[in-house]
């Protein structure tokens, strides 16, 4: 029974392009134009994002809140390119498509959107360090994928309440970590998931890859170092979110020697940025 279901629900994550608040279109060129061989100039980027008005507007509200704390207001898409940078402009425009999910479907109860996106954020803010640290990947998109990589337990929650339900029942009972209880209950994790839509959404494979893999990095084919990076931050932010997780600090030593980063310096890092009140600023943008 489980099987016929994950299977008609993998079927649906391709059409989930059509959920987005803007038009699909707009991420695959917004990418492109911002890649690393890009020469698009911010007022190309900003005529793409300015094709929907109903975007630019949000885009700017965010860019002028307070968590950004610019000295003067911006008034177009293109300047707060220029101001912010390419790569936060991005990280807004994911965020918006994400957020804009949440208002087409009902979220079940127990799913607490709020921990959600602070869970998010941090792993982001973690990932975004540790690329500087050990110098594995880009920062900023590590900081996007950051962002992304929890995607899929979202999509559940929001097309499969019932099982999503049922899974994190099943892991409150077990004591397993999400992912775990996932693979019990159907087959496949989040990650999956994830990956499957964010592809969907043209999204480059440095940013897909990473997102697929985060639960077990050792198997990606072409984003292991990444990979293994978000896994990393992925499980320091557990371990210093809430009571504390010690499968996660487990995990957090276990993946230390394969970066080559000091355990203690990794969770000293991930405790400083969990208490940065940056963290409550950014949710209160999507709320």
């Amino acid at each position: 029974m489980h099987q016929e279901n994950v299977q008609a629900f993998l079927r649906e994550l391709p059409r989930m392009r059509e959920d987005l608040p803007f038009s699909p279109a707009v991420l695959g060129q917004l990418f492109a134009q911002t890649g690393g061989s890009s020469l698009a100039s911010l007022e190309q980027v900003g005529q793409t994002l300015s094709k929907d008005q109903g975007l630019t507007t949000r885009i700017l509200s965010m860019a002028n809140s307070a968590y950004y704390g610019l000295q003067a207001e911006v008034r177009s898409v293109s300047r707060a390119a220029a101001v912010l940078g390419m790569a936060e402009i991005r990280s807004i425009v994911l965020a918006l498509g994400i957020h804009g999910l949440t208002s087409r479907y009902p979220i079940p109860e127990d799913f607490d959107l709020g921990e959600y996106w602070k869970h998010q954020f941090l792993v982001a803010m973690i990932a975004k360090e540790l690329s500087h640290m050990i110098d594995v990947g880009k920062p900023d998109a590590l900081f996007t994928v950051g962002m992304l990589h929890d995607i899929g337990k979202l999509i559940i929650a929001l097309r499969r309440p019932d099982d999503w339900q049922a899974i994190h029942d099943l892991a409150e009972d077990e004591g397993l970590t999400d992912a775990e209880a996932e693979d019990a209950y159907w087959g496949l994790d989040h990650a999956v998931v994830g990956a499957l839509v964010l592809k969907s959404w043209d999204l480059p494979s440095d940013l897909v890859e990473p997102v697929n893999w985060h639960h077990a990095p050792e198997l990606s084919p072409d984003h292991s170092g990444e990979s293994m990076l978000i896994a990393l931050a992925d499980h320091a932010a557990h371990a210093v979110g809430g009571e504390g997780d010690d499968k996660a600090v487990c995990k957090v030593e276990s993946l230390c020697p394969d970066l080559g980063v000091d355990r203690d310096e990794i969770m000293e890092t991930a405790e400083e940025l969990a208490e940065s009140e940056d963290i409550e600023q950014f949710v209160s943008l999507l709320s």
